[in-house]
């Protein structure tokens, strides 16, 4: 393993009023490595992207990225950072060409080049016919191929994807795990966050787990397959959760589904 560390989490602690979101995270990340970060909703993942890419502040701890202290207001490390968020707006008026030229003038590259890189990763994606187009009348999977592209123009060294294959199709899901494989494979770091059990454990060269905002588990799928009786990231993700009531949930909501039906 590369022993470069990319980014350093020394006893992350956020609360937001009386609630404490993250408690005490203790996280070493290296060079190269795909990071699939998991844990049921509210277990402070968004609240750890977020503060890391200086979105949130009021957080205890310490953070350093590129071995960097992000807390002495040097923000020089956002422009070796790219991001795509769960949820992402983008400017409906704006076509793709438009949108990507300003996103790379932002990260420093000249308008011509933005313009000519982003042309050619929307030829790759088959959106070469959109790219004069207006993102309003783009559909969701089309938005996240452009998300992806913008967070990609720069050639960042440290990736974070949250939920990125949100409205993608299968095809689409292939060649974006295919990419992220290559792009660790050329010494990227890459933060994964996503619902998505079984792309996570494909993709993921280390998956950490976490749950009310502390870290239960951290390891390859591997290691993690070893210290539990179950056999799927999904099952394992239950068992250490302690969410195994799925079953018994899904019957009763069927069975309201059915009662009281029309075909009765």
């Amino acid at each position: 393993m590369n022993k470069e560390k990319i980014l350093s989490l020394t006893d992350l602690t956020m609360s937001y009023g009386s609630k404490k979101i993250l408690n005490g995270i203790n996280l070493e990340v290296y060079k190269g490595q795909i990071i699939g970060y998991i844990g049921p909703n509210g277990a402070g993942k968004s609240t750890t992207v977020k503060i890391m890419l200086g979105l949130i502040e009021g957080y205890g701890g310490k953070i350093e990225i590129f071995g960097e202290d992000i807390a002495k207001g040097d923000f020089s490390y956002k422009g070796k950072i790219g991001y795509v968020p769960e949820t992402a707006e983008v400017y409906d008026n704006l076509t793709a060409c438009e949108f990507l030229t300003f996103t790379g003038e932002l990260y420093g590259l000249s308008s011509e080049n933005s313009e000519k890189k982003a042309f050619e990763l929307m030829k790759e994606f088959g959106l070469e016919a959109a790219f004069h187009q207006r993102l309003s009348s783009f559909s969701k999977g089309m938005r996240q191929k452009v998300l992806i592209i913008s967070s990609l123009l720069h050639d960042p060294d440290l990736l974070f994807f949250d939920e990125p294959l949100s409205g993608l199709d299968a095809n689409s899901v292939m060649i974006i795990k295919e990419i992220l494989a290559q792009l660790a494979a050329q010494g990227k770091t890459i933060f994964y966050s996503s619902h998505i059990m079984e792309v996570v454990e494909k993709i993921s060269s280390r998956i950490i787990l976490l749950v009310e905002g502390k870290v239960v588990a951290d390891g390859t799928f591997e290691e993690l397959q070893e210290q539990s009786a179950e056999g799927t990231l999904e099952e394992i993700f239950n068992q250490i959760t302690g969410f195994t009531e799925h079953k018994q949930i899904a019957e009763r909501f069927v069975g309201l589904v059915s009662e009281g039906s029309a075909h009765d």
